[in-house]
C-alpha cells in the first residue's frame, strides 16, 4: 500500500536539505581494533568478552557488559538474560537503546545468511532458472540445514532464496554461491560488503555460516546488516515469509509421466512461525535465525509495534531451554518498545560508508531488488510493484504465510528513489501491517 501523497511529498521536499545537513553533521565511525592473526569465535561459552572491544557506533559499545541509561521513567532490563551477547537498536533512528558486550567477535551461526543475502539478492533476477549439477553443491558441511535441492533439477533464483531463509538451506546457498562464480569469490565479495557496511567485526570464511576457523561477527554487526537487508524489498519478502512452497523431485507419475510435486517449507524463526512454547511475537517481520555447535543460538529479529521498529540481536544464551533465544529476544523487544522514547541511547548504528554519496545523487536506487525494480522516487510503489503484505504470491508463496500479516502499527512507506534521513539513516518503506486471516 503506497504512502498518502501529501506525505509522501513532504518528505520529498525535506529530503534534500536534510541530507544535505546530516553529510556534514554525521560523525565519522571510529575504526575496529585489529584482531590479532586471524580472528576467532571464543572457544566455550563460558569465556569472557575482551576488555578492549570495537567502538564502531560509539565508545560505551566497546565496553564488557551491559550498557544502558536507567532513569526516572525507564524500564528495568529483563534480569533473566543469559545470551553472550545482545542489542536492542531503533531501526529507523540508528540510536542503540541498550547493549551487552555488543562488539563481541562470535561464532555467527546461519544469521550470517543475512550478510550473504544482502551482497547477493539485487545480482540476480527471482525468475532467473539454474539446473544443478554435482559441483554446486560440493563442500556443504555435515550435519548441514538443508532445504532439499536435488541434482540436475532446475529451480528459480526466488525458490533458492526461499530455501535460504525459510529453511536456512546451506545447499541453496552453495548453489548461488555458485552462480555467483563460486563459492571464493562470494566469500570474497560478502567481506567487501562487510567492510563497506563498517560491520568490521565481521569476518566471512563460509558463505552459509557453517562454523569455519576464523569466522566471526557480531551482535552489532548482525544488526547492522539486518538493517542493510530490510531496505531491500526482496530481502523484506523472503525475511517474513512464513510458508512456501518448494519444487519438489521428478518422478515418474502412474501413466509413466514425469511428476514434480512441490512439498512446503516452514520458516525456522519461531517468533514468526510460532512453536510449542514461543508464540508469534507481534509486529514481527524477520529476520533471521541459526544454530551450530560453536555459535550455540543466534538470532536477529525486527519488529514493529506503535510506530517504532525495533532490531535486536542476540548470541549464544548459556540457558539451555528449548527455543531460548526467542524468549530472550521477546523480552528485549517488550523492553525495547516500552523504553522507546524514555531512554538515552548508549550509541548507534553507523551508516554504510556510501550512504551518504548514494543518497546525493540524482535517481539513486538503493532499493536492492532483484532485477532492479525499487519503488518509486514520488513515494508510490514503482510500477508492478505492491506491498507483500497479504498478497498471495502466484508461484505458490502463501500471503497467509508472512508476518506482514501480523496485527501491529503501521509504518509510512517512505519514498524509495533515495535514502530518506529521518536522523542517519532509517529503515525506509519497511511494511504496512494487516491483520493475519
Amino acid at each position: 500500500m503506497p504512502a498518502p501523497k501529501k506525505t509522501a511529498r513532504r518528505s520529498l521536499l525535506v529530503t534534500s536539505a536534510v541530507l544535505t545537513s546530516l553529510a556534514l553533521a554525521a560523525p565519522a565511525a571510529v575504526a575496529a581494533p585489529k584482531p590479532s592473526g586471524s580472528p576467532s569465535a571464543s572457544a566455550s561459552p563460558s569465556a569472557t568478552p575482551p576488555a578492549s572491544m570495537s567502538t564502531v557506533g560509539g565508545a560505551r559499545l566497546g565496553r564488557p557488559g551491559t550498557q544502558v541509561n536507567l532513569a526516572t521513567g525507564v524500564p528495568v532490563l529483563p534480569k533473566d538474560l543469559s545470551a553472550r551477547s545482545w542489542i536492542v537498536a531503533d531501526a529507523e533512528s540508528g540510536d542503540v537503546l541498550a547493549a551487552h558486550n555488543a562488539h563481541w567477535r562470535l561464532a555467527p551461526a546461519s544469521t550470517l545468511k543475512m550478510l550473504f543475502a544482502d551482497t547477493l539478492l539485487p545480482k540476480f533476477p527471482r525468475d532467473t532458472k539454474h539446473k544443478v549439477v554435482p559441483s554446486d553443491l560440493a563442500g556443504i558441511g555435515p550435519g548441514s540445514s538443508m532445504v532439499g535441492i536435488k541434482e540436475d533439477e532446475t529451480y528459480t533464483v526466488h525458490d533458492l532464496w526461499l530455501g535460504v531463509f525459510l529453511q536456512s538451506g546451506n545447499d541453496a546457498v552453495h548453489v548461488l554461491s555458485a552462480l555467483n562464480k563460486g563459492v571464493e569469490n562470494t566469500v570474497k565479495e560478502m567481506n567487501e560488503h562487510a567492510e563497506e557496511l563498517q560491520a568490521l567485526d565481521t569476518h566471512v570464511v563460509s558463505p552459509d555460516g557453517y562454523d569455519a576457523e576464523g569466522q566471526v561477527s557480531s551482535a552489532y554487526d548482525l544488526t547492522l546488516i539486518a538493517r542493510s537487508g530490510m531496505q531491500k524489498k526482496d530481502f523484506r519478502e523472503y525475511a517474513s515469509t512464513v510458508t512456501a512452497k518448494f519444487p519438489g523431485e521428478t518422478k515418474k507419475g502412474k501413466k509413466g509421466k514425469k511428476v514434480r510435486k512441490p512439498f512446503e517449507i516452514r520458516n525456522t524463526n519461531r517468533l514468526l512461525a510460532g512453536d510449542v512454547d514461543v508464540p508469534v511475537y507481534e509486529g514481527i517481520a524477520g529476520v533471521k535465525n541459526g544454530n551450530t555447535t560453536n555459535a550455540g543460538a543466534t538470532f536477529t529479529g525486527v519488529a514493529e509495534r506503535g510506530g517504532k521498529v525495533l532490531l535486536v540481536t542476540v548470541m549464544n544464551p548459556e540457558k539451555s531451554e528449548h527455543n531460548e533465544v526467542y524468549k530472550e529476544t521477546a523480552r528485549l523487544f517488550d523492553w525495547g518498545f516500552k523504553a522507546a522514547g524514555k531512554v538515552q541511547p548508549v550509541g548507534e548504528l553507523v551508516p554504510p560508508r556510501g550512504a551518504a554519496q548514494a543518497s546525493a545523487q540524482p535517481g539513486a536506487n538503493p532499493s536492492g531488488e532483484a532485477g532492479g525494480s525499487g519503488d518509486g522516487a514520488d513515494g508510490t510503489a514503482g510500477t508492478g510493484s505492491k506491498p507483500v503484505a497479504g498478497a498471495p504470491v502466484a508461484d505458490g508463496t502463501s500471503g497467509v504465510g508472512t508476518a506482514l500479516g501480523i496485527t501491529g502499527g503501521v509504518l509510512v512507506l517512505l519514498a524509495g528513489g533515495a535514502f530518506l534521513v529521518n536522523r542517519r539513516w532509517p529503515l525506509p518503506d519497511l511494511v504496512r501491517r494487516r491483520t493475519r486471516p
